[in-house]
């Protein structure tokens, strides 16, 4: 295959492009250079140390660690979520982390066992990137759809009462919430398949032909990974709301106020 390496000098040369967005927010005067600063060093020095990290779990390639290393993702995405949809970590951590951590194991699992027809299913280069496309790809799903189906519950307090008041269940009460959450939770990712390849070109896709595969073999790589986020995606929005719904309410099906930040 013929790859093509960013070398340390190329690499240089590629933060002389923020001269640009530099340029452009000191000449409308946007007060974001700072933050800006921040958000470059930042994302450089998580990206060295996470690189540096992988490439000792790459070399040493052990199942249980790769294995590890996939539970920590899940771990900093349950906590994400939970920050990202205004809802308190005590509260809800454990059983979003079990609904991430079903809801990624089946896509990825078959994705590895069947799709690719691995033998380990914890190959370091195979388990990690492919868990992080899902696992990223649910994160904000959830963040949308977690804060949808809780907000969408205090916003229309009365009606759900008076639903609960009329004899309806929690499951009856929260139906339309649940819904109305998957559908907006659910709608990047349907809209980003409908026009896959069209107006942009995906993430695997560029990887594999940056990789120097041929784009044949790369569109079937996006389209096995773009039906394993949907699924994991899927999955995890669905079992997120229905396990932290038993710790959200109360007996009689009231939405408990300590769930919340604020």
């Amino acid at each position: 295959m013929n790859e093509a390496p960013i070398h340390l000098w190329g690499l240089v040369a590629g933060y002389g492009l923020l001269i640009i967005p530099l340029a452009v927010l000191l000449w409308t005067r946007t007060p974001l250079v700072g933050k800006m600063l921040i958000g470059v060093v930042r994302m450089t020095v998580q990206l060295l140390l996470v690189g540096f990290y992988l490439q000792i779990v790459f070399d040493l390639n052990l199942s249980w660690l790769n294995g590890v290393w996939v539970l920590v993702m899940i771990g900093v995405a349950d906590i994400s979520i939970i920050r990202g949809a205004g809802l308190r970590i005590r509260k809800l951590a454990l059983p979003l982390f079990l609904s991430l951590l079903v809801g990624i194991m089946i896509p990825l699992l078959f994705f590895l066992a069947v799709i690719l027809r691995q033998s380990c299913l914890l190959e370091a280069r195979f388990v990690i990137p492919i868990a992080g496309m899902i696992l990223g790809n649910c994160l904000r799903a959830n963040i949308i759809g977690i804060r949808r189906f809780y907000q969408s519950i205090r916003q229309g307090e009365k009606p759900f009462c008076q639903q609960l008041a009329d004899g309806a269940s929690l499951a009856e009460a929260t139906k339309a919430h649940l819904q109305n959450a998957m559908q907006e939770a659910l709608a990047p990712t349907l809209a980003t398949m409908a026009t896959i390849g069209v107006v942009s070109l995906p993430g695997m896709m560029t990887g594999v032909i940056l990789g120097g595969a041929d784009p044949m073999t790369a569109i079937r790589y996006q389209i096995a990974i773009m039906i394993a986020i949907f699924t994991g995606t899927s999955i995890t929005i669905l079992l997120g709301i229905l396990s932290t719904r038993r710790a959200g309410f109360d007996d009689f099906g009231m939405l408990k106020k300590d769930v919340f930040k604020s």
